[in-house]
């Protein structure tokens, strides 16, 4: 983790995911608990490309930062590395919206034929994935909800609005919701089984 200073050093903005961002403190705080307790202190800082506000705290003895709000996004390794790299590209494109809305698509698409869903257009897959109980019916209504499918639509309609920064927004959080529901909270009621098991053997 980075120090609390002046300036906030990490890879990319928690917000427009530019790299190297320029993250200037713009105020700063400390707060205990309701005892006297629990000593931190705090920082706000703002991005000079697209004004988003990341607060950090930290221990007033060393000044290593223990947490950041928000923090980096970080998709989870238990998916595969194609649907991995395209999400990872979704989130640093998020400020060209309608390529960064196609690059979730086409990571949602990977974790869809991972599963074994292979034939179709995307949306008949997500149905599909209902059908068999692999998603519920919830997911796929959010997931026609973030325009997922918004590269379809202009070519049907020349009328419709281009997507924005916060349409690519909705799209990654869908995908990342993904993830979770389909590779990371199976992997770890696995990891969990197979340690209450060990666990069990050793009693």
């Amino acid at each position: 983790m980075p120090i609390l200073d002046k300036n906030l050093i990490i890879e990319k903005c928690p917000h427009c995911n530019v790299d190297k961002p320029n993250l200037t403190a713009v105020s700063g705080f400390e707060t205990r608990s309701y005892n006297g307790g629990n000593h931190r202190q705090w920082k706000a800082y703002a991005c000079q490309r697209c004004g988003g506000v990341t607060t950090a705290w930290a221990y007033p003895h060393n000044l290593d930062i223990r947490e950041m709000f928000p923090d980096s996004l970080e998709v989870d390794d238990s998916i595969s590395q194609r649907a991995k790299a395209y999400l990872n590209q979704a989130i640093d494109s998020k400020h060209a919206p309608a390529g960064s809305i196609m690059l979730s698509a086409s990571s949602v698409d990977s974790m869809l034929k991972e599963k074994g869903y292979k034939t179709g257009n995307l949306y008949s897959r997500i149905n599909k994935a209902v059908e068999d109980h692999l998603i519920t019916k919830e997911m796929a209504e959010w997931a026609h909800e973030v325009r997922l499918d918004a590269n379809d639509q202009r070519h049907a309609d020349e009328e419709a609005d281009l997507p924005d920064e916060n349409d690519a927004q909705k799209t990654i959080d869908f995908t990342m919701s993904l993830v979770q529901f389909l590779f990371v909270m199976p992997s770890r009621v696995q990891s969990g089984i197979k340690k209450a098991k060990e666990e069990d053997i050793k009693e």
